[in-house]
């Protein structure tokens, strides 16, 4: 089968490499000509795919990539991958959504297939989509289906192949076409009565996710009024077999799912007169995190941040991975220095970020900051020197000091 994916970053490279490796002719387009000239090139930033896989795979004529989509004309699927941010408003921005179907209009084909794999609000493949494409193409009989993505950048557990992944079409035709592509190169694959299924589907994990995070860190707070770990109390509570799931405090929420996909379930609901109000206040409590916890440090240096030097390890919004997509130490830094202090960042995943290089790891500094603990990170420096230290890391592991919230 002939494949194009449009969109080859963090969801569409590693959706591309897999397609390719079960057989099919694959073409990665991207608008970004210096990305396509990397990928020509072997070079690749996602953990979920290696250089040698990209050569060999071109080698053996298997994938292509270009970033003019009349070179992908000949393809039958074609694969949407590409981002969905909000925009200042908090809003469903889906520029980069609209711009593919206008593309895919231009080379789609009758009985072509055409899946949505980029998250978005509930109703959006039959209601943009489709009308989209149909409209400019004016092709009626082409196959519409939704899989959204479900990529960690990262996880060395979970993968492509074995994610388990839901599906459906507009039609049941569309619906058996996509699993059939997909079972290529996916283990699981669960299809449902319709796209909008599997829209909300995709919406309410990482929503769940959001609104737990949000309890854990207004929960942080109490335990801190009260003199007492948070963490400790979650450890306590996870002894309990049944009805309980952990969580930890944490700066905040990073990456494109958690801090994204909450807003576009807040605006599906918006969109048919229902109301989002866990989903909102867990948006307002985990973005204002790096406020409220720059304000417990300064409580913590005895009031005043003035020219104190502080240094972060990890601006990343996960470990090891270079990803800042909404990274909340990011968004820390800049509480931090609005409160007066001198900050240092450093991160083995990150060269530069906002004309800032990542420093090595020092010891003159007034207080160190764990935010995202790569695991290539050596705090032996910082032990050794005896240095104040907070663990803001949002997980149980122990890195020689107490979890601060």
């Amino acid at each position: 089968m002939n494949v194009t994916v449009v969109g080859q970053g963090y969801v569409g490279l590693p959706i591309a490499i897999y397609a390719a490796e079960a057989g099919h002719i694959v073409n990665g387009f991207d608008i970004d000509e210096k990305k396509i000239e990397k990928l020509k090139s072997g070079f690749s930033d996602s953990p979920e795919v290696s250089s040698d896989q990209i050569i060999q795979l071109q080698s053996k004529g298997k994938i292509s990539f270009s970033a003019n989509i009349l070179d992908h004309a000949g393809s039958s699927i074609f694969i949407i991958a590409v981002p969905t941010p909000l925009d200042d408003n908090h809003k469903p921005d889906l520029k980069y959504l609209k711009n593919a179907c206008e593309l895919i209009a231009t080379v789609v084909k009758p009985n072509d297939l055409i899946v949505n794999e980029s998250t978005s609000y509930i109703g959006t493949l039959r209601d943009l989509v489709k009308p989209t494409i149909q409209n400019l193409s004016g092709i009626e009989n082409i196959d519409y289906a939704v899989a959204p993505e479900r990529i960690d950048p990262g996880n060395e557990t979970w993968s492509v192949h074995n994610t388990p992944r839901i599906m459906a079409g507009l039609t049941d035709q569309a619906t058996r076409r996509t699993v059939d592509f997909y079972s290529d190169f996916c283990s699981v694959i669960k299809s449902v009565s319709k796209p909008e299924v599997a829209e909300a589907a995709k919406l309410l994990e990482n929503t769940f996710r959001q609104v737990n995070i949000a309890l854990i860190n207004e929960f942080s707070e109490i335990a801190n009024r009260f003199n007492f770990s948070a963490h400790e109390a979650v450890n306590a509570a996870a002894t309990k077999p049944f009805g309980f799931m952990s969580f930890y405090p944490s700066v905040g929420v990073g990456g494109h799912c958690i801090p994204v996909d909450p807003s576009y379930l807040a605006f599906s609901a918006e969109s048919v007169g229902a109301e989002a109000k866990f989903i909102n206040l867990a948006n307002l409590t985990n973005s204002s995190m790096p406020k409220i916890i720059s304000k417990r440090i300064q409580i913590f240096l005895d009031g005043n941040l003035s020219g104190k030097k502080i240094q972060i390890v990890g601006i990343t919004y996960k470990p090891n991975i270079s990803d800042i997509r909404e990274s909340p130490a990011l968004d820390l830094i800049n509480e931090l220095k609005l409160l007066g202090a001198i900050v240092s960042w450093h991160d083995p995943f990150v060269t530069t970020y906002n004309d800032q290089l990542s420093s090595e790891l020092n010891s003159e500094i007034d207080l160190g900051l764990i935010v995202t603990p790569h695991d290539q990170i050596d705090f032996s420096p910082w032990k050794q020197s005896g240095i104040k230290v907070l663990d803001l890391s949002a997980n149980s592991k122990n890195f020689g000091w107490p979890k601060f919230l």
